[in-house]
């Protein structure tokens, strides 16, 4: 992946055939955090429905995600074909709701793992989804904070 162009409010990014797969292949992997892992306090004496309430509102932020990811992926303003593979448009927010779904995906897969030291993680069938997810989500992560950073949207500009 590498940047081609950025304004201040757009960076369009060209991905390879098999980038744009992989990228599709792990998006499809959101939400991975699971719903009750949120606690609203560790502090004994809360309301039930104060729990709840942040449950219903985490579920809805999901729902709007997963919808902006959709209108994303399936735009063809957004993501075009040419000869080196594709081309993917953003503006800067939908770029951070990118980053916000694949931290999600990251953080959701090592919880899946058990939160392990990267050192003792054994490999395994039952692992190697999950670290593949991990690792992969974590990629693009850093992947698309170059392309922002290069672009002068993060740091110093």
């Amino acid at each position: 992946m590498k940047r081609l162009k950025s304004t201040k409010e757009h960076i369009v990014l060209q991905l390879g055939l098999q980038e744009k797969l992989l990228l599709v292949q792990i998006l499809d992997l959101y939400p991975r955090i699971p719903a009750a892992y949120q606690p609203l306090s560790k502090s004994a004496g809360l309301e039930p429905s104060n729990q709840r309430l942040l449950e219903e509102a985490l579920a809805e932020q999901r729902v709007e995600n997963k919808k902006s990811l959709t209108a994303i992926l399936s735009d063809s303003k957004k993501f075009s074909v040419n000869q080196s593979g594709w081309v993917l448009s953003l503006t800067v927010g939908e770029m951070e709701q990118l980053l916000k779904v694949l931290n999600d995906i990251r953080v959701g897969s090592w919880l899946s793992l058990g939160s392990p030291e990267l050192s003792v993680l054994p490999l395994n069938k039952q692992t190697s989804p999950d670290f593949w997810a991990m690792e992969m989500a974590g990629l693009f992560q850093m992947s698309f904070l170059e392309a922002m950073y290069e672009g002068g949207r993060l740091g110093h500009e």
